[in-house]
């Protein structure tokens, strides 16, 4: 395989086959880490830059573009930006994964990290408080905005949610971590129309409003809200699971014991709702799960004990709460 450029490293028809993981049943975990930038991302940043060039509302050499990212994106954005000639602007928060940060800024972006948490929309109210201001003050500033365009969730119907379908005659449950929603909407219309008889499963942490939660404080970046999403009301999931950061952790140390790959935080997530929803389950269903990036960003966070005792809240890992929702007609 020769290549022209770095954009072209992305590997669609990876899955991961976990013998018997969720209560004797085969889980087919479809692995995005090892994509340019380590993660499904890439795909998102390609679409949303593709989108506004296509538009015209983006120009090379003159446009600043902007983005809210704890890391995976604002890090393949600063890729594409810097292989299509756009300065770039990736405005985070504490919480965000350090590597990727160290990588943004490798690739030439500049990093913004808001240090108050708003008491009513967490760090990613501050955030978008910031884009705000850049805005008003840099005429030549676009942002990109993956909560609410219509090309992140046109990205993954088109790639994400076709790659799978070639891969399986059918599917009956897909799980899918949520941040901006826009995978999630993506797979939930797409694999909807090729396989109508699907159940989709939304996955977030506790603490996120995506999907009615309650709000709380969240340590583990890449996976839920403070601020619904508007491409959340496109996703219409069947079922959200809502999992809590101990859980996350407990996955991550188990399923690295077990099937030898370093997973990240939101996949772990997704793969202990697979677990809860495991006893719905029928024989021979064929369930597919979405590992969005894999776990060496995160060797000084959720895989390091430390970290895990100082930052993450110390409650009993109950049950995995479940809600029901279901999908709009």
């Amino acid at each position: 395989m020769i290549i022209e450029s770095p954009l072209q490293l992305i590997f669609r028809d990876l899955f991961y086959r976990l013998p018997a993981f969720a209560g004797g049943h085969d889980v087919f975990l479809k692995l995005e880490g090892f994509n340019i930038t380590g993660s499904i991302k890439v795909k998102t940043a390609i679409g949303l830059v593709e989108d506004l060039e296509q538009r015209g509302i983006a120009r090379p050499n003159e446009t600043v573009l902007v983005e809210s990212s704890s890391g995976n994106l604002g890090l393949a954005l600063s890729l594409v930006c810097a292989i299509k000639g756009y300065k770039f602007i990736c405005v985070t928060d504490p919480n965000a994964n350090r590597a990727a940060i160290r990588g943004i800024e490798l690739y030439g972006a500049k990093v913004i990290v808001v240090e108050d948490r708003d008491p009513a929309t967490g760090y990613l109210g501050s955030r978008l408080k910031k884009i705000d201001q850049i805005l008003q003050s840099d005429s030549n500033a676009v942002w990109l905005n993956q909560y609410a365009s219509i090309a992140n969730k046109n990205v993954h119907a088109e790639q994400t949610a076709n790659e799978i379908a070639r891969e399986f005659d059918k599917v009956d449950w897909v799980f899918v971590g949520t941040g901006s929603t826009g995978t999630l909407a993506g797979i939930s219309e797409r694999l909807r129309q090729e396989f109508p008889r699907i159940k989709v499963v939304a996955v977030e942490p506790v603490g996120s409003v995506t999907f009615g939660g309650a709000p709380g404080k969240r340590n583990i970046p890449g996976i839920g809200t403070s601020v619904r999403p508007k491409l959340a009301d496109l996703a219409k999931p069947d079922r959200i699971v809502a999992v809590n950061e101990e859980k996350t952790v407990e996955t991550c140390l188990s399923f690295v014991r077990d099937y030898h790959l370093l997973v990240g935080g939101s996949t772990v997530t997704v793969l202990a709702a697979v677990r809860q929803l495991a006893p719905e389950f029928r024989p021979g269903d064929t369930i597919v799960a979405i590992s969005a990036d894999l776990g060496e960003k995160y060797l000084d966070t959720v895989y390091d004990p430390t970290w895990v005792e100082e930052v993450i809240v110390r409650e009993d890992c109950g049950p995995v709460p479940t809600l029901e929702l279901v999908a709009a007609e």
